[in-house]
């Protein structure tokens, strides 16, 4: 599944701006820069593997792992500019290009862009953006009032558990390809499956072959954890304590995704880290938008929102984090004060 197209919607002046965005270039498409971009990445991650077979048997490995988290993320990134068909012109090579990426780090590419559509469609919709209907979270005061047992002492308490659980969505990444092709969920399923087992296995008869058993587990849980954790990061900033939707009354397309996305201030480190995302306004607006191009849109994108009176939301990265924690917390408040007048 693809992204939502922007075609169609062109309520509350996006028309406009799209043909402005489109007179300046920035909708073309980005060979040189995509060529470079995976190349390097596949050169990191094969030097990140050699490195690991050269250092053997060693706590230096923490340090390959490490090094393997950021090249995963950076593999996952590419995976999702395939998956929004910013990177070739047709469906299938995007499809293709993104299905190999997911496989090189144990992802279902199909399993999570039909979940990350769904988001694009409803961005910070209660009922209806995947993103944030958590099992363990509650990012608005009903979703607070639907936990049960553990699941409420968990949304109590989210703020302070919010990073150290981001140390599992790397192992949750596997784990819901995987379920969704045991359940048949995705179309190209025994592919899928094979690319998903073939790593699984090679992953880790490397690293038992190599390792003795305790530094093997202990390699796998820095490298597994520090990836969910750089995942995490570079998400959460983008939507988490933004306005929520929900059914009443209706949004155009336009303010829909800018009113409930945030952008995060920086310069090229910032662009490489968080893959483009921190352009979540312009990439919300022009999914299809190849990543380079996201820095040249945003000040067109803002000029834009500011003489249109539409809030535009930017900030530094540790603030963004600050803005989600905060959230989260004053969305736990409830049942913390519910608990307070229970045990008083």
């Amino acid at each position: 599944m693809h992204a939502p197209e922007t075609g169609g919607t062109t309520g509350g002046g996006f028309a406009a701006l799209a043909r402005e965005i489109r007179a300046a270039g920035l909708l073309r498409r980005r060979y040189g820069y995509y060529t470079i971009k995976i190349i390097g990445n596949l050169l990191a991650f094969a030097g990140a593997w050699v490195a690991f077979a050269f250092v053997g048997d060693s706590w230096w490995q923490l340090f390959i792992a490490a090094l393997l988290a950021v090249t995963f993320a950076q593999l996952a990134f590419v995976g999702h500019d395939a998956g929004h068909k910013q990177i070739l012109q047709g469906r299938r090579s995007n499809d293709i290009l993104g299905t190999v990426h997911g496989g090189l780090i144990g992802m279902s590419y199909e399993t999570w862009m039909s979940s990350h559509n769904r988001h694009h469609a409803n961005p910070n919709h209660e009922d209806h953006d995947p993103d944030i209907n958590s099992a363990a979270l509650a990012f608005t005061q009903k979703q607070a009032g639907l936990k049960n047992g553990i699941l409420r002492w968990v949304a109590r308490n989210q703020a302070w558990l919010f990073f150290p659980m981001l140390v599992l969505e790397g192992i949750n990444l596997h784990a819901g390809g995987a379920r969704a092709v045991i359940r048949g969920d995705v179309k190209a399923r025994r592919l899928e499956g094979a690319l998903l087992l073939t790593h699984t296995v090679l992953y880790l008869a490397a690293v038992f072959l190599v390792l003795s058993p305790g530094i093997a587990v202990v390699f796998i849980v820095v490298h597994q954890g520090l990836w969910g954790i750089y995942m995490g990061c570079a998400f959460a900033p983008n939507h988490k304590g933004m306005p929520t939707m929900n059914g009443e009354g209706k949004v155009d397309f336009l303010r829909k995704q800018v009113l409930t996305s945030r952008n995060i201030r920086g310069g090229k480190v910032v662009d490489f880290v968080l893959g483009g995302l921190n352009y979540q306004i312009e990439h919300h607006l022009f999914p299809r938008m190849p990543r380079p191009n996201l820095r040249h849109a945003q000040p067109i994108v803002q000029r834009f929102c500011d003489a249109h009176g539409i809030p535009y939301s930017q900030t530094t990265m540790l603030r963004s984090y600050r803005h989600v924690l905060e959230h989260l917390h004053e969305m736990g408040a409830p049942l913390r004060e519910q608990h307070a007048r229970a045990t008083a």
